[in-house]
């Protein structure tokens, strides 16, 4: 029999229901890809077999007894340590955190999670509180590519995308407030979606306001499918979120994408994206054509926003550290002490003035969909870069926005955005091709990526990946 690890949550579940494989077996071939793999990847700053072992006995014992508690339930998850976790500590890699909580209180996703009986098995890395596009910060160290173990997977959910990608557990938790989920989608080749603002219930709510998203992280479209329809809905503590869709995210959808009307944007007018990866996203939005939809090339019309984004995201991060004394503050990660410097400038002015172009790019996007049922771009202009560094030589400035610049816009309108894995550099480094819908389009998003994971079925990582480079 194949490792358990390298099946997808959808694969377990089969197995589950046939009798071939247990929780505790599939539990087990995680921890055992964990044990083996992390010492060189670090994606996990927390895993503590024992409990995860628990919990994998309870769900086994359930699917015996006929009893189980969801459509989760004994499926393997990681969970980003952004998100609180009743008995584990949530640090967000920063040795300015209290490992003593007390931590008493699951986030809303990991509640929902654990009341369906998913196997937790650990917190995953990221940035201190989440701040860059890459994961590494003063607790953890490092957190590496599995493609290229010299290379970063991308951030702030690097730890979460490392994780999937090398088997060590299908399904993880991740937060997205600038590109967050998909940056190291895109840099490991597997499959997010950033929900629409509000559709995943975060608490307590973040410091960078409605820019930051909860959203699955998985190898497949349909194993996001199974992770959204658990923890989307509204919960009374985060009073922006959206009540559970009509039709769930695993109903299928059509094979094909006749009649869809599709904007393809190679830059947006403004990016500039290495050769290879521009011609793979153009053969990516060609196959879209293939399978029935209109594909126009088109840009949506605005300007690089990163300006108004960093007064925003800028402003958060000083929200973060406010309380922080002198001495704690010299123990942060240096880029994160400089744009709280920074964002501790700006003025009432300046945050409502960012906060104006924001709305009318909401609005300008809103009437673009008017027109076109999706966006296509590059997810990411470069392929991933050296791990341990926040830009890659030749950056135009010295801040992680300068080399993401599909993303961050998207979290600004609260637009449902996706990551596709859609090709590998010469390198062999993957290349993702990002999907965007208008707001509250997140099940149109997710059964186009469907459509298109069906007709070029991406290879998957497992027993691939290029270690020791």
């Amino acid at each position: 029999m194949s490792d358990a690890a390298d099946l997808t949550a959808t694969e377990l579940l089969a197995a589950y229901e046939a009798g071939t494989l247990s929780p505790v077996e599939a539990t087990e071939a995680v921890l055992a890809r964990i044990g083996r793999d992390d010492p060189a990847l670090n994606a996990f700053c927390l895993v503590d077999e024992e409990t995860t072992l628990d919990m994998a006995r309870a769900a086994t014992d359930r699917r015996r007894r006929g009893a189980t508690l969801g459509p989760l339930d004994g499926v393997p998850v990681s969970i980003k340590d952004i998100l609180l976790t009743r008995g584990w500590p949530t640090l967000r890699g920063s040795a300015t955190s209290d490992p003593a909580g007390p931590w008493d209180e699951d986030s809303p996703a990991v509640a929902r999670l654990r009341e369906q009986g998913a196997v937790f098995v650990g917190k995953t890395t990221t940035p201190e509180f989440a701040w860059k596009g890459v994961t590494d910060n003063p607790v953890d160290g490092v957190t590496r590519n599995p493609w290229d173990m010299t290379r970063t997977p991308g951030g702030s959910s690097g730890g979460a995308a490392a994780a999937v990608a090398a088997g060590m557990a299908p399904l993880a938790l991740g937060t997205d407030g600038g590109g967050s989920v998909r940056i190291p989608a895109a840099f490991t080749g597997i499959f997010t979606l950033k929900p629409t603002y509000g559709r995943v219930p975060h608490y307590p709510a973040s410091a960078f306001g409605t820019l930051a998203h909860t959203g699955p992280m998985t190898n497949t479209v349909a194993d996001a499918a199974l992770l959204l329809d658990a923890v989307c809905g509204a919960d009374g503590r985060d009073w922006s979120s959206l009540p559970p869709p009509d039709t769930a995210f695993t109903e299928p959808g059509p094979d094909d994408l006749t009649g869809l009307r599709v904007a393809f944007s190679p830059d947006l007018g403004y990016a500039r994206v290495d050769p290879e990866i521009a011609a793979s996203v153009a053969a990516a939005a060609e196959a879209f054509a293939e399978l029935g939809a209109k594909v126009e090339q088109v840009d949506p019309g605005f300007g690089d926003p990163v300006e108004e984004f960093e007064v925003l995201w800028f402003a958060g991060a000083a929200k973060v550290v406010e309380r922080l004394s002198p001495q704690e503050r010299a123990r942060l990660d240096p880029g994160l002490r400089e744009i709280c410097d920074q964002g501790a400038r700006y003025s009432a002015v300046e945050y409502l003035t960012a906060t104006a172009r924001r709305m009318e790019l909401g609005r300008l996007m809103g009437v673009f969909h008017e027109q076109y049922d999706l966006l296509l771009t590059p997810t990411m202009p470069i392929a991933a870069f050296e791990a341990g560094v926040e830009v890659p030589p030749g950056s135009a400035s010295r801040r992680w926005t300068s080399w993401t610049p599909f993303t961050y816009p998207f979290n600004m309108t609260q637009q449902p955005a996706a990551n596709l894995p859609c090709g590998l550099t010469s390198e062999g480094l993957p290349i993702g091709l990002q999907v965007i819908g208008a707001r509250h389009a997140d099940a149109l998003v997710m059964a186009a990526c469907a459509a298109y994971e069906k007709a070029r079925p991406w290879k998957r990582l497992m027993g691939k990946r290029p270690t020791g480079r």
